[in-house]
């Protein structure tokens, strides 16, 4: 048996209300800095009671319930709520239009839509033609159908206990989409328990942490690394309403934090703030980081910071950290770690093949679907076949091992630049386009062309006061690269589309590509 056992998301929170009722789970700090906080007892208490409110609505085990807030503790209500009936959360990025919405609720076979006041409209038009959405709830709820959520608090805490076992699913997790439409990745109960356990014993947590996140609930990200993890080891989670770089290291002084995750794009606008003399007076102790800085960046970062980067590794479709760095041992930067403990991990050819040491192949994750890999993609065998082959995950993402077993991120598959015969790795190109002092953020991506198959076409954001020219940024290039790699194109642009952890969405800049092609 593994570490989940036959255990849920409702049995998780019970164990840890008995063992740190009076403790403080959740801390949430709004736009306005105003503090809710809910000890362990509390925050229980409200879930149960919202899972009552559910269960008075209809909401039973196997319903689809789409969750659209932004970072708020109805957010958590909502979502370890419906676990606790069985019932399914589809938590959707907050940034997606009606039509992306529409996807999303229509796909899920959601019955139920729980957001704020800001997207009813947006859902009234959505679910016009929708009639399986019976259930229409806002935390603060505007005039006409929508149920307050204040109401579903109104039945008490005697919430019904449905047979729930942990292979039972708990959340449909939406891709960013690097197809035409993002699949829904189907995790259990068992994913969740095994990610918080995990996460928790990778990072060295105790129940004295004070995990802080300003990304989104609604992201694996947050959900693993902050909120599983100090549910799990009895910590205390701070979650921050939005993230500002001009006061998010004050927060995480005031709010005592002694662990954090953080992406490429905070580390770059941390850094971009005015030096203070209280950067290094604060009480973290780790910080968990994904998507990978220049070196000069992680180096300036740790040292004005006076924190180590734990570079790390993972996917929705793994319910998060497959590799990473030793909290106690050698890092080996820029190398994204070894295999957690519960994973096993291999790097093979396009035949299945392990490739040798040093040799870049696809890497594969071991495990069992619905346990520590996900059950699968909703309503897509085909996809789910592809992905999921006699026991392992193939993630899509190419990689090598150092002699020691160090892992090394190369590219995503589909950012290997075919020209004329060579790989080009897109990140390999952006990472010398980065080191120009006039870029501040660079993407680039594949473009077809009748001889040579594909060439790299480079957009770029310049740093503020600069005015970088095409010309100036192809010759930064060729003075490092080799010419096949140089970009054939470099469009300079006002800012970059970024998914809701600040990874760059290269789909939609392939679409321009496609698009500006198309006409001219």
């Amino acid at each position: 048996m593994d570490i989940a056992g036959n255990r849920t998301l409702r049995d998780l929170l019970l164990e840890r209300r008995s063992r740190f009722g009076a403790e403080n789970f959740l801390t949430f700090v709004d736009r306005d800095l105003a503090v809710r906080e809910y000890s362990y007892d509390a925050f229980v208490d409200q879930v149960q009671r919202v899972a009552a409110g559910f269960a008075a609505a209809g909401i039973g085990k196997g319903d689809k319930v789409v969750v659209h807030l932004p970072n708020c503790p109805e957010f958590l209500f909502s979502w370890f709520g419906l676990a606790w009936l069985g019932a399914v959360t589809v938590p959707s990025n907050v940034a997606n239009t009606a039509a992306e919405m529409d996807h999303v609720v229509s796909f899920s076979d959601a019955v139920g839509v729980v957001t704020a006041p800001a997207y009813c409209a947006m859902f009234d038009q959505v679910t016009a033609h929708l009639p399986a959405v019976r259930l229409r709830v806002s935390i603060s709820a505007p005039a006409g159908s929508w149920l307050p959520f204040a109401t579903l608090l109104e039945h008490g805490a005697e919430a019904p206990e449905a047979d729930v076992s942990s292979d039972d699913l708990a959340e449909l997790l939406f891709t960013s989409g690097t197809t035409a439409r993002p699949k829904a990745v189907m995790l259990t109960h068992a994913n969740c328990l095994s990610a918080g356990e995990r996460e928790w014993r990778v990072l060295g947590l105790d129940s004295g942490d004070r995990c802080l996140t300003a990304l989104p609930a609604f992201h694996v990200n947050a959900q693993t690394l902050t909120i599983l993890s100090a549910l799990t080891v009895g910590a205390s989670c701070v979650l921050l309403a939005e993230y500002r770089a001009s006061r998010f290291w004050a927060q995480v002084r005031e709010h005592r934090a002694t662990a954090l995750s953080l992406v490429a794009m905070q580390v770059r606008t941390l850094l971009a703030q005015p030096p203070d003399p209280a950067d290094r007076d604060h009480s973290v102790r780790r910080v968990m980081f994904a998507i990978n800085v220049l070196d000069e960046e992680k180096t300036t970062f740790e040292e004005r910071f006076g924190v180590e980067l734990i570079n790390g590794y993972g996917l929705s479709e793994a319910m998060t950290i497959v590799t990473i760095a030793p909290v106690h041992g050698e890092k080996r930067w820029p190398s994204i770690g070894l295999p957690a403990p519960d994973r096993r991990v291999r790097i093979v050819d396009e035949h299945g093949a392990d490739v040798r040491p040093g040799e870049v192949g696809e890497l594969i994750v071991g495990g069992v679907p619905g346990r520590n890999l996900m059950q699968g993609y909703y309503k897509d065998p085909k996809a789910t076949a592809e992905t999921l082959r006699d026991g392992w995950l193939y993630t899509g993402d190419n990689a090598y091992a150092d002699l020691r077993g160090y892992v090394y991120f190369f590219d995503r598959r589909k950012d290997v630049i075919k020209v004329a015969g060579e790989n080009v790795s897109a990140s390999e190109v952006e990472r010398v386009l980065l080191t120009h002092p006039e870029v501040a953020e660079a993407a680039v991506i594949a473009a077809a062309h009748t001889i040579r198959d594909e060439v790299p076409v480079a957009f770029v954001v310049g740093t503020p006061g600069t005015t970088p020219t095409a010309a100036a940024l192809t010759e930064h290039c060729a003075q490092h690269l080799a010419k096949f790699k140089v970009p054939a194109e470099v469009t300079i642009v006002g800012e970059l589309p970024k998914t809701s952890v600040g990874k760059i969405e290269k789909r939609v800049l392939r679409q321009q590509i496609e698009t500006r092609r198309a006409i001219g």
